[in-house]
């Protein structure tokens, strides 16, 4: 095995609609019709997410496939090749990887990186022309999100962001009530993500280095976020926050918990909470006329709810990792007939302004910050 190496709907409808009239279609690489294969994959980065999820995953699409790998640790790769039958030709090492413009097998990068590497390896998968996917959060700030998308449209690829629960079917027919609005006015929303975990400085370190995009916010803050805004289906205009540690010894300079309030016009509300102390996973919506919730709502599987009409939400998609072969098939998908995907960047992008707020309001002592707009 040889690893290669060289030299150093008010939101959604506003979005979809803008990359369409921008002529998205247009501006894409044509994929070859004759028999329209499968988009060839190289997952950058093989921890527990790549491993786990995605490259099972990747064998239950229809219209992506594992193509290839990059990684640092050569044993890695080779325990990789046995097992998914990559080809020497299809394994990089981070130095080499610009090398991948020249490999036909790989149509799509998939960045599963820490935080502070997205930007980087997104830039220098369009430079090599190649479609980009993104895990969340999808940068450090709004200014690097802004830089990739630009980035991807110069080069005249698609750029998709892994926020997985927007192709899961309960999710969608919330984000569906945003605009048929049945209970009537939309009045608050409570939006909790996190769980228990670190308690001793082992694991992922990096979610502990706030150089690297560590801290509860990047990490499971933004499943509340983005819940807030596709619940409303609405941008927020302010918003205040509070971050906590409980535990110094191993929270030294991210936050273990945020907590935040969005302010979203029509007077609605959305209370936000995350972190790495407690077990938080609750999507809950209060209207004039009633209320519905998801509990579970960002589970790998399981994802439920109700409704005070007695509507269920319990659509299943099958066991983990259902979710994640729903979500890169539907992006590939949309790479091959040419259209916007389902969450392009600039929906990383407007959780990023968001995000971007919450710290500066956290470092201001919970100050209420106005959120730019567009």
């Amino acid at each position: 095995m040889s690893i290669e190496r060289s030299s150093p709907d008010v939101f959604r409808r506003r979005l979809l609609g803008a990359l369409g009239a921008a002529g998205m279609a247009g501006v894409l690489p044509r994929v070859s019709a004759t028999a329209r294969r499968p988009l060839g994959v190289a997952l950058v980065g093989l921890g527990y997410y790549s491993r786990d999820l995605l490259a099972p995953a990747l064998k239950m699409t229809r219209h992506c496939r594992l193509a290839g790998i990059v990684t640092g640790t050569p044993d890695k790769a080779a325990e990789w090749q046995r097992r998914h039958g990559i080809p020497d030709r299809n394994v990089y090492d981070y130095g080499g990887f610009d090398r991948i413009a020249d490999n036909p097998d790989i149509d799509v990068v998939y960045v599963v990186l820490p935080n502070h590497l997205h930007k980087p390896f997104t830039l220098r998968s369009a430079a090599a022309g190649k479609h980009v996917w993104c895990e969340k959060p999808m940068a450090m700030d709004a200014a690097e999100a802004r830089a990739m998308i630009e980035a991807c449209r110069h080069q005249r690829v698609q750029l998709a962001i892994g926020y997985r629960m927007q192709h899961e079917p309960n999710t969608q027919a919330v984000m569906a009530l945003a605009h048929s609005r049945p209970f009537g006015r939309l009045q608050r929303i409570r939006a909790e993500a996190g769980f228990r975990g670190f308690d001793d400085a082992g694991g992922d370190p990096w979610r502990l280095d706030a150089a690297r995009g560590g801290g509860a916010m990047y990490d499971m803050g933004v499943y509340a976020l983005n819940a807030a805004r596709y619940t409303t289906g609405a941008e927020p205009v302010a918003v205040t926050a509070t971050a906590s540690v409980q535990r110094p010894e191993i929270f030294r300079g991210v936050d273990e918990t945020m907590q935040f309030r969005l302010e979203f016009p029509d007077g609605i509300v959305a209370d936000g909470e995350t972190s790495f102390g407690r077990n938080l996973n609750l999507l809950r919506a209060e209207c004039a006329n009633g209320w519905y919730e998801l509990s579970p709502f960002q589970a790998y599987e399981g994802v439920r709810g109700e409704a005070s009409d007695g509507r269920r939400f319990d659509i299943a998609v099958g066991a983990t990792p259902a979710q994640q072969a729903r979500q890169m098939d539907a992006d590939a998908l949309a790479i091959l007939e040419r259209r916007a995907p389902r969450v392009p960047g600039e929906e990383g992008w407007r959780d990023m302004q968001v995000l971007d707020a919450i710290f500066a309001s956290a470092r201001a002592g919970g100050k209420r910050v106005e959120i730019a707009a567009g």
